[in-house]
């Protein structure tokens, strides 16, 4: 018998026409993981299960066709042939169609919606309304047969008795049962029976909590004034509802807990806040306290009898020193008034001429007396020198000497007498200067000088008022006026 030997690329030719030949094109099912695009264009992805996998193929030519962006995670119903790559010998699917399949359809279902919304700007933290401080009464939007309701109910029971909580029964899966919710939603902002709403189930698979995710549901959730609490599905379940709500529970046990009130914690505040009032109580009551000690205090300070006691002394002491003021005013007064008439008393134009004429007297006998000596001096003299001569008999000397004796008094004399002209030049010139700066002078030539009531020259009209009497001072006499009228 005779064995085929086979290379390697027979092996491989031979395997990828048998698979192509006996599957022709098939309907694969799968999960699509590691998807890549390379700058070629093709699609390389690998399409899996729960318990295997197989590597996929998808050509730039195809894959234009297809109506979506594959991603990782996404379930898709492709129609493919089944090849071998022959220089690695591995075995992989052609794809030549693709489309998405169960719960991938409705994933990006979900996604283009969130997009939606998301770009509306139904998702912003600034259009969430926050919770009451203190809420009374609950409403709950879910299944009346459902576990979800027993939790929340459960939970309610445990921490807070209190609370009121207003079933609205509803449908939670199924076709009808987004109507319904947005029904009881309405239903709920129209009674206005309560302060908060939660809107939820239990947890199940996309399809289940599939109503959550339309659009009328997410509509009515924003548009509510009620706060509301979605609490859909387990703690890894994410619906529109969610993202919409004014706040996302985990679970509906978790919603219960977020609207209730723990009874023991309150009861533990409402301790801190009774201690701190009677804190704030006492405190307030000490500063009353102080605060009308103070008042008192001011009150008997500002006592209208003691104040007029304080003011009646204080006047008095002023009026003393006004007094003494006045006194010591008219004192000094007094004294400048005096000085000053002895001021003008000594630069009166007469006082002054008969001072230069008192000098020049004074000067003229000393010059008197001087001349006098200066005589004596020298016929003392020339009576010693005509002893000597007498006693020297020298008569040529003495005839010198009596001729220079001669000379001298010649000089003497007519010095004398320009001396005395000199000064009585200077006395005329000094004479006539007073008598031109003399204000009866200025008088003699029609001029005259007005003093007001107070004796002070005038020199602007403002410095007078009507009916105020002024005299004017004459070269020869004095008139006494009254002003009537004043022009500027």
């Amino acid at each position: 018998m005779q064995q085929n030997i086979f290379t390697v690329t027979q092996l491989n030719g031979s395997i990828k026409q048998l698979l192509e030949t006996e599957f022709g094109h098939i309907w694969l099912v799968g999960e699509i993981s590691n998807f890549s695009c390379p700058v070629s264009g093709h699609w390389y992805l690998t399409l899996k299960d729960e318990h295997a996998q197989v590597r996929c193929a998808m050509f730039r030519m195809k894959n234009l066709r297809v109506a979506f962006r594959p991603q990782n995670g996404l379930q898709v119903l492709v129609r493919a042939s089944v090849s071998l790559y022959e220089p690695r010998g591995d075995y992989q699917v052609i794809i030549e169609s693709m489309q998405l399949a169960g719960e991938g359809v409705l994933q990006q279902q979900f996604e283009a919606l969130k997009n939606k919304l998301s770009h509306q700007g139904w998702f912003d933290p600034s259009h969430k309304k926050s919770l009451p401080t203190f809420i009374r009464r609950i409403g709950v939007i879910t299944s009346s047969n459902g576990a979800a309701l027993q939790d929340i109910l459960s939970v309610l029971q445990r921490r807070d008795p209190t609370l009121e909580v207003i079933i609205y029964p509803s449908l939670v899966q199924g076709k009808e049962a987004a109507g319904e919710i947005v029904k009881m939603i309405e239903l709920a902002n129209r009674r206005q029976e309560c302060e908060v709403l939660i809107v939820g189930r239990g947890g199940g698979s996309l399809e289940d909590l599939w109503c959550f995710n339309e659009e009328v549901v997410a509509q009515a959730i924003y548009y509510s004034s009620l706060p509301i609490v979605s609490a859909v599905g387990h703690e890894v379940d994410f619906t529109i509802a969610d993202f919409v709500a004014d706040i996302r529970a985990a679970t509906p046990s978790a919603a219960a807990e977020l609207v209730s009130r723990d009874r023991q914690e309150w009861i533990r505040r409402l301790s801190q806040l009774q201690n701190r009032t009677n804190l704030a109580f006492d405190r307030l009551w000490n500063d009353k306290l102080s605060g009308f000690a103070h008042l008192n205090t001011r009150l008997n300070a500002q006592n209208p009898l003691r104040i007029w006691q304080q003011q009646h002394k204080l006047l008095s002491i002023l009026q003393q020193r006004l007094a003494r003021a006045m006194t010591n005013l008219l004192a000094m007064s007094s004294t400048k008034f005096a000085r000053l008439s002895d001021r003008l008393h000594q630069q009166q134009p007469q006082q002054k001429l008969r001072g230069q004429q008192q000098q020049l007297n004074q000067m003229q006998r000393r010059l008197q007396k001087v001349c006098r000596i200066i005589v004596t001096h020298q016929q003392n003299k020339l009576e010693k020198i005509m002893i000597k001569l007498d006693q020297s008999a020298l008569s040529h000397q003495l005839a010198r000497y009596k001729k220079d004796h001669k000379y001298l008094q010649q000089r003497l004399r007519i010095a004398m007498v320009a001396k005395l002209r000199q000064r009585q030049q200077q006395f005329q010139s000094i004479c006539l200067q007073l008598d031109n700066l003399s204000p009866l002078n200025v008088l003699s030539r029609g001029y005259s000088v007005t003093l007001d009531s107070q004796g002070r020259a005038l020199i602007n009209p403002q410095a007078v008022k009507i009916g105020e009497k002024i005299t004017t001072t004459l070269s020869q006499g004095e008139i006494v006026s009254e002003v009537t009228a004043i022009y500027h």
